[in-house]
């Protein structure tokens, strides 16, 4: 059983001490995948299908391996045997075809081939040198398409699946989840009104800077320590290491991954691209490779999210309570199976108790990339409709947006659809909050103005995870984790282990370790870096306290029992002379038995959901369609801010995502499956002119499974813009917006269609 440490105690939880790596990522010193310059290195590319979809009927490499500049050219025959893609995704198992195509290319930009050459100039030119011949085929670019009678088909050895009254029965739907709570048709039999309505949204990317990039050495001479090593910027290290071992067909003891830093990834960076490239490439030329995308191919064929059609339908009473909800949605898987059905499940009614509820979420093959991970996966797509229709029953009930929702709100012990008990969450807190915040109070005025709530919710994640304290001979503690940092996780688990040992944060120094040097942790995402990480640092706080206490015992020849560690000091229980401070006792370990080395390696469960909600004021040109956003508050329940500048920082983060996958971005596809918007300059993400101040309120219900409370603050924050905005729009203008982008094009629509 944990205990939760009071909050007044905390001395360092809940400060903002400045980052351990900042002063390198500011002047240059941060190293980042891209960075690695071996001696002897090789430069990767890789050839890309021009087709969204086609049948490879031969690829032949022999002008480009004729050319002197070249090292080595590999296909997917350079990769282990590939299975069958199975219909339903398997977690954790990659898809070798997805690293190198096989025998049908399934999207523009899929990999054919690659080669390794004394220059990336070099290595560029000479895929032109691959002979590839193609059998085009017709493809299919959303859901709708996909659907058709008739329709292109991604992987013909499947078998047909759905069949009913809303989608129909294909063999490109990969996978049904269901959830089914009480009796919906009951629950629609008690409503006085029912509120049915579809809403559509489009693939967006993650937009992080920094492109994929992996370097290789595998010198494959036989020795007896013949390892691969990658130094790679990902979410996972770990993860990076099982796939590239699992596509390679090789042991993963035969693998180390050395982790870099990372230039964002926001889930996009939980899949391995080009490690087995590298490596195989490396292979075969006994030199060190890296490969690195550009921008264009980050856009064309890495992971985004999913887009969607969804229909939701929502019963309630002339007083306002929910006796019904449903919803089914299509996603776009992409090439692969793996859209982000669990967490939208998870989310897409969970600020509310609803006694009668069903689900259904279809993962649908298209030609565009295999989709990967996006902050809350699949949250703000569902959150979107729900949101938006819960907007539109209140104001024909003429009830407060937020009174609505209070009086069905979720509260501790109620379940949801999806099966889960809700335990201690902030719903109910995050609601009060909007309700008594000085914006919600304040009268917005002028014409073509207008305000939208929404909340959002992230069922939150946890995980393996390992930490190894060595303590130095000057009280510093070198603090191993092996959770990738990728939003100031390595100061804040510090935080938590120097708070547990009752030292100052500057005398812990946190780094993340490779794969042969902490233990298996599982990937930094899900929000549950803090919650896992840092109850490893915890205990490992605590396995270096024990050997202390165990020190201290044997130089005053007292009892274990007698001896505490209070504040970073040993003292007597009885003798209250006897006390040692912790510096002193770890210039001491020569004489006592040697170094004292605290570790920790653990699957904590007991992480929580939380819950965002946001406040946005709107000023929309009737003519132009222009979004001009006037203010914006930011609400989430985070547990315990650990540090608080962070947490405001993840707030704001997600916040403006949320904002720029409500008003612009979208793969814009042409008919024949290509991406027309590959770049930043066309693919438009908010900048600092688009935005105002998000003005970030930390609300904080403690999760007790954690000894600081913590329960996740990274993702949440990126559900309820979409609906917000949606909201505030029809409050602006007079008109419902359902479909996204809500661009200048589809909001000068929308109104036109209205007059």
């Amino acid at each position: 059983m944990v205990t939760m440490l009071p909050k007044e105690d905390y001395k360092v939880v809940g400060t903002r001490p400045v980052r351990h790596d900042g002063v390198d990522k500011v002047t240059g010193r941060a190293l980042y995948g891209a960075d690695m310059n071996l001696a002897g290195l090789l430069h990767g590319k890789v050839l890309r299908s021009p087709h969204a979809h086609a049948r490879i009927k031969s690829i032949d490499t022999s002008r480009a391996e004729a050319h002197p500049d070249v090292k080595a050219v590999v296909t997917s025959a350079d990769l282990a045997p590939m299975s069958p893609i199975p219909q339903v995704a398997r977690q954790g198992v990659p898809i070798g075809e997805n690293i190198l195509a096989k025998d049908k290319v399934l999207y523009k930009g899929h990999p054919i081939a690659a080669v390794a050459a004394v220059n990336a100039h070099v290595a560029e030119e000479a895929l032109a040198l691959i002979d590839v011949e193609y059998e085009v085929l017709p493809s299919v670019s959303t859901v709708m398409e996909a659907l058709e009678p008739g329709a292109a088909v991604l992987h013909e050895h499947w078998i047909e699946r759905g069949g009913g009254d809303y989608i129909a029965a294909s063999k490109n739907i990969a996978d049904h989840e269901q959830h089914v709570l009480g009796d919906i048709e009951a629950g629609f039999a008690a409503a006085d009104q029912v509120f049915e309505r579809e809403y559509t949204t489009k693939t967006v990317h993650q937009g992080y800077i920094e492109p994929h990039t992996a370097t290789a050495f595998w010198a494959a001479d036989g020795a007896p320590n013949d390892r691969l090593t990658i130094w790679s910027s990902s979410q996972g290290h770990f993860a990076m290491r099982d796939s590239t071992a699992a596509v390679l067909g090789i042991p993963n003891s035969q693998i180390k991954v050395v982790p870099m830093e990372i230039g964002g990834g926001f889930g996009g960076k939980t899949l391995a691209y080009l490690e087995a490239v590298s490596a195989v490439l490396s292979k075969k030329t006994g030199k060190p490779v890296k490969s690195t995308m550009t921008r264009i191919e980050v856009l064309e064929a890495s992971g985004p999210t999913a887009g969607g059609h969804l229909k939701c339908k929502i019963g309630v009473t002339n007083e306002g309570r929910i006796t019904a909800a449903q919803i089914y949605f299509a996603f776009e898987g992409g090439a692969y199976p793996g859209a982000p059905l669990p967490g939208s499940c998870a989310a897409v009614f969970a600020p509310y108790f609803i006694e009668n509820v069903q689900i259904d979420g279809y993962d649908i093959m298209t030609n565009k990339p295999k989709t990967a991970a996006y902050r809350a996966p699949g949250a703000p797509i569902v959150c979107f409709a729900s949101e938006s229709l819960l907007d539109e029953i209140a104001q024909a009930l003429d009830m407060d947006p937020v009174d609505f929702r209070l009086l069905n709100v979720a509260t501790p012990g109620t379940r949801r659809a999806d099966g889960v008990v809700n335990g201690p969450i902030g719903a109910r807190e995050t609601m009060d909050a909007i309700k008594a915040h000085p914006h919600y109070n304040t009268a917005l005025e002028g014409p073509n103005r207008g305000r939208g709530i929404a909340m959002g919710f992230c069922r939150n994640n946890s995980g393996m995870a390992s930490a190894i304290a060595n303590v130095l001979s000057n009280g510093s503690v070198s603090l191993i984790e092996g959770s990738m940092d990728i939003g100031g996780s390595r100061t804040a688990i510090a935080q938590m282990f120097a708070e547990t040992l009752g030292l100052p944060i500057e005398d812990v120094i946190p780094t993340v370790g490779d794969t042969d040097s902490v233990g298996f942790t599982s990937t930094s995402g899900g929000s549950g870096v803090a919650y896992k990480s840092g109850f490893a640092a915890y205990e490992a706080a605590n396995d270096v306290k024990r050997q202390f206490i165990q020190r201290a015992a044997m130089l005053w020849e007292a009892d274990e029992d007698d001896v505490e560690y209070v504040d970073g000091e040993l003292r007597h229980k009885s003798d209250t002379e006897l006390t040692m401070p912790f510096k002193e006792l770890a210039s001491r370990m020569p004489e006592t038995g040697g170094p004292i080395v605290g570790r920790a390696n653990l699957n904590p469960g007991g992480s929580a959901g939380s819950y965002a909600a946001n406040i946005v004021d709107v000023e929309v040109d009737p003519e132009t369609g222009k979004v001009e956003i006037l203010r914006f508050t930011a609400f989430q329940d985070v547990g315990i801010a650990v540090h608080p500048s962070y947490v405001e920082g993840q707030i704001q983060g997600g916040t403006v995502q949320g904002i720029g996958w409500a008003l612009n971005e979208e793969y814009y596809m042409s008919d024949d499956g290509a991406m027309l918007n590959s770049s930043l300059l066309d693919y438009r993400m908010p900048t600092a002119l688009d935005l105002p101040m998000i003005d970030a309120v930390v609300l904080e219900v403690p999760n007790p499974a954690h000894p600081y409370g913590v329960k996740g603050v990274g993702e949440a924050n990126i559900v309820p813009p979409l609906a917000a905005l949606a909201n505030a729009i029809h409050d602006a203008v007079g008109v419902r917006m359902y479909d996204l982008p809500m661009n200048p094009q589809s909001v000068t629509k929308a109104i036109a269609d209205s007059e």
